[in-house]
């Protein structure tokens, strides 16, 4: 209902009839200006006062403010190796690693360093993050040095990922063992459009154990159809298997890069934005990559 309605309208609903308007006086006009004035005031600082509110609000929210920050992409050291074991050449107590079960053909293999276990084991203590994952995820940040300088991505990124997804492949009551498989296998829900995306098998089950939903699987949780793309052996077994860390690891690294150059702020964001797509995610990422970053200092 319109002002002129209401007005128009006595208290049963009829209308009124017309009143003769008196002409206003000077002080009438004056008072009516002043009125208009103050009115238009108002509204400014109301308009005013939501702005700073909401901005208020963003930051309480995000302490960087709307921009959130990205990890520092060019503030981490590559990890450093020592000399890999000739072909063949066993430590004594030591056997050879298991062979997964699942393989994938056309997989990668990548060349095998050996990251410095030393390193490995300080920067583990300094992080919190379990000695096998931290030596994946080295392993994948030398590796990508290698095969795409130009990414720019480092083991932070990698492991702040590893965290969020499968808390570095201990999710439940999974753990990594001695040659970094997940035990068990850390499979995710169905994927069958119940608050999820909808993504129905593409693997036979093969991956994940479900011949009629897909399921993110491994401590990086790759959905197979991902995998089948990505799936990578970093670890030099021939096998390419999301629930091996350091393949896993490694096929993170080279899903991130394919996105572009990840030295800037922006390429950075982009790269992980893609890996889930959810800014809050890539907030959250961009906090553990940092806090990572900070303890190896």
């Amino acid at each position: 209902m319109s002002w002129d309605d209401d007005s128009d309208a006595d208290e049963y609903g009829e209308h009124r009839a017309a009143r003769a308007k008196a002409r206003p006086t000077g002080r009438q006009l004056a008072g009516r200006v002043a009125g208009y004035a103050g009115v238009v005031v108002g509204v400014a600082a109301l308009a005013v006062g939501a702005v700073l509110a909401v901005s208020a609000l963003g930051i309480a929210a995000k302490p960087g403010g709307f921009g959130a920050p990205a990890a520092k992409p060019d503030g981490v050291a590559l990890p450093p190796v020592i000399t890999p074991l000739e072909q063949g050449d066993q430590p004594e107590g030591e056997t050879e690693a298991t062979e997964a079960p699942t393989a994938l053909s056309g997989a990668e293999v990548a060349a095998v360093p050996q990251v410095d276990p030393g390193w490995a084991a300080a920067i583990a203590a300094a992080t919190g993050i379990p000695v096998r994952a931290m030596s994946a995820y080295a392993l994948a940040h030398v590796s990508i040095a290698e095969e795409q300088p130009e990414c720019g991505l480092a083991w932070t990124t990698i492991a702040a990922i590893g965290a969020i997804e499968s808390k570095h492949g201990s999710h439940g009551d999974t753990v990594l063992d001695e040659n970094g498989h997940a035990q068990p296998p850390i499979i995710g829900r169905a994927l069958d459009g119940d608050g999820v995306a909808k993504i129905e098998d593409t693997d036979a089950g093969v991956l994940d154990g479900d011949d009629t939903w897909d399921r993110a699987v491994g401590p990086m949780q790759f959905i197979p159809s991902t995998w089948a793309k990505w799936g990578s052996d970093a670890n030099g077994d021939d096998v390419a298997d999301p629930n091996q860390i350091d393949d896993a690891a490694l096929a993170t690294a080279r899903y991130l890069c394919a996105s572009g150059p990840m030295t800037s702020a922006d390429g950075w964001r982009a790269a992980v934005f893609s890996y889930n797509h959810d800014n809050d995610y890539v907030d959250k990422v961009a906090k553990v990559a940092n806090e990572y970053a900070a303890s190896a200092e």
